[in-house]
């Protein structure tokens, strides 16, 4: 399917959105009242004991679990599956999760800590639903090795990502393309490869990827394979998904306005990787074109940094920021 052929989602009566891996947990702070922490939606399902063994695992990494539904249909989406095979599948058991609703993956781009549990949710997924091949996006920039380059100049090489055989394998039927899609009859929206406009979103400088020579290493900064994904509520407006912002905050969102023409943005949930040395320097400049697109909800997670959420939490009403953590629930209705 060609961009130009792409509907725009549908408005869709209710979203929820289930946090299964994140890098913090968090049950103690106050939410507002359309989000429900892990320890609360433990209680809701009855027999809940607090321990150790009851709870769910933070974990380097990221996977939200999509709900969307309108009238009597219902449309389930898992975005990214965290970082390890472990961690995905012991809070998908501690909160009950039915694996079995799932209709489609997305995974977001090349990166172990998105993919690294992305065999095991096939796996699952394929087991519970009766042994139904389950849609896999990705597209083809995803499956090369990748590293950080330290000052020093030594590398730190990054576990690959799964295979489509390996998917395919696990009960994936994968679906590898660069361009942008509808999903899952127009309740979803997979972008394509997002503009980079900005003069202070720069990627990661020491990222690189393997040289097709399978020996020596390049520069790979801005990381084009990474995708989000958007959906629209009925009287409020689009929700973006952005599982670790490689490409910029403020490039995603300038790029879904475009892409959305005359249809608010509500709300932006993930990873704003604005943590490390390069990415923190655009902190300020990233919080104040921010505050332009109007947002209703900001939820940053995983890769965001302490020193982004706290100017964030500066800049930005209460009610508007809400964290992510590990097991939260997020609801968005109709208005």
């Amino acid at each position: 399917m060609s961009e130009t052929n792409i509907t725009n989602p549908r408005e869709i009566d209710s979203l929820d959105v289930h946090v299964l891996v994140d890098n913090a947990t968090d049950s103690l702070s106050t939410v507002p009242h359309d989000v429900i922490h892990e320890w609360g939606h433990l209680k809701m399902k009855g027999g809940f004991v607090l321990s150790g063994d009851a709870l769910c695992c933070a974990a380097f990494g990221l996977s939200l679990l999509i709900t969307a539904r309108m009238g009597d249909i219902t449309r389930v989406l898992l975005f990214d599956a965290g970082p390890e095979a472990n961690t995905f599948a012991r809070n998908c058991d501690r909160l009950d999760i039915d694996l079995g609703s799932v209709d489609a993956v997305v995974l977001s781009h090349g990166h172990w800590d998105h993919a690294g549990g992305l065999t095991e949710a096939v796996g699952r997924i394929f087991d519970a639903n009766g042994g139904r091949p389950i849609e896999c996006h990705v597209n083809p920039g995803m499956f090369v090795t990748r590293a950080m380059q330290a000052p020093e100049g030594d590398y730190l090489p990054f576990k690959d990502i799964p295979d489509p055989e390996t998917l395919t394998a696990a009960g994936a039927s994968v679906i590898s393309r660069p361009e942008a899609r509808s999903l899952l009859g127009d309740f979803f929206y997979l972008s394509g490869e997002i503009p980079r406009v900005t003069s202070f979103e720069l990627g990661i400088p020491s990222h690189r990827k393997r040289s097709p020579d399978g020996i020596t290493w390049e520069p790979d900064p801005l990381i084009l394979d990474e995708r989000y994904v958007a959906v629209r509520v009925k009287g409020k407006g689009m929700i973006l998904f952005t599982a670790c912002s490689h490409a910029g905050v403020i490039n995603i969102l300038r790029d879904a306005r475009e892409r959305f023409e005359g249809v608010p943005l509500f709300g932006l949930m993930g990873g704003f990787h604005l943590s490390g040395k390069g990415p923190e320097a655009a902190i300020s400049q990233t919080v104040e074109e921010l505050k332009s697109f109007g947002l209703r909800r900001v939820m940053p997670g995983h890769c965001t940094g302490w020193r982004a959420i706290s100017a964030f939490s500066s800049a930005l009403e209460s009610d508007i920021l809400v964290p992510l953590a590990v097991g939260r629930k997020f609801r968005f209705e109709s208005s």
